[in-house]
């Protein structure tokens, strides 16, 4: 279970701007992942679905990094 989060927004912060105050407000409850979170409690996920895509996005994230560091070889490579 994760911790409850309140997320507010005051004027002070955004000097009275009401689009400034509803954009900080989105910005936020995305680092929270609140509208995440609703969304996959929505259904229930049977334990070994959850271990699957979490398996699933390790290995995105393996291979992005992955890339990454070839990418930045090459481009030192280029250099020289």
């Amino acid at each position: 279970m994760s911790k409850a989060v309140n997320v507010s927004v005051n004027s002070k912060e955004c000097k009275g701007d009401v689009y400034k105050m509803i954009r900080k407000f989105i910005k936020k409850t995305k680092r929270e992942r609140i509208v995440e979170q609703v969304r996959e409690r929505k259904y229930y996920d049977k334990p070994s679905v959850k271990k699957k895509e979490k398996r699933r996005k390790a290995e995105r994230v393996r291979r992005r990094e992955e890339q990454k560091r070839l990418r930045a070889k090459e481009r030192r490579n280029r250099r020289k």
